[in-house]
C-alpha cells in the first residue's frame, strides 16, 4: 500500500531515527528503515503488541485477526461489498472464496429473503 498523502509524525519521528539509512519507496507501512515489510517482521511486531496488551501471542495471528474482523462485519449487517472493500479483495468473488465461513450469517439471510419472496410460487 502507498501512501497518497505526506507522512504522518510518527512516520517523520522514524525517519529522522533512521536518518541516512531511510529508503523512501513511498509506502505507508514501512521498517524502520523504509523498506517493504515481510511476513516475518510483521508477525514479529504483531506478537511484541498482543504482549503489551497481556494477550496470548501464540493464541492470534494476524490473519485470524483479519477473519475475525470480517467476522464481526458481516454478522453485523455490513454489505457483502463493504466488507470486500475493506479487505481490499478486487471484488466479492474473493471475499466470499476466502471467508465463506465467516459470511455464512449473510448468505444465509439471503436464501431466507429468497423464501420469504416465493414462499407463495
Amino acid at each position: 500500500m502507498t501512501a497518497s498523502a505526506l507522512p504522518s509524525a510518527p512516520q517523520e519521528a522514524i525517519r529522522a531515527d533512521a536518518g541516512d539509512r531511510w529508503q523512501d519507496h513511498g509506502l505507508l507501512f514501512a521498517s524502520t528503515v523504509g523498506t517493504p515489510l515481510d511476513a516475518p517482521h510483521v508477525r514479529r511486531s504483531f506478537r511484541s503488541i498482543l504482549k503489551k496488551a497481556h494477550l496470548d501471542e501464540k493464541a492470534w495471528t494476524p490473519q485470524e485477526m483479519r477473519h475475525s474482523f470480517v467476522s464481526l462485519l458481516s454478522d453485523s449487517g455490513v454489505p457483502l461489498e463493504n466488507i470486500s472493500h475493506l479487505v481490499g479483495h478486487g471484488n466479492t468473488t474473493v471475499t466470499v472464496t476466502v471467508y465463506r465461513k465467516q459470511l455464512r450469517p449473510v448468505l444465509l439471510e439471503g436464501a431466507e429473503a429468497m423464501d420469504k419472496i416465493f414462499k407463495d410460487a
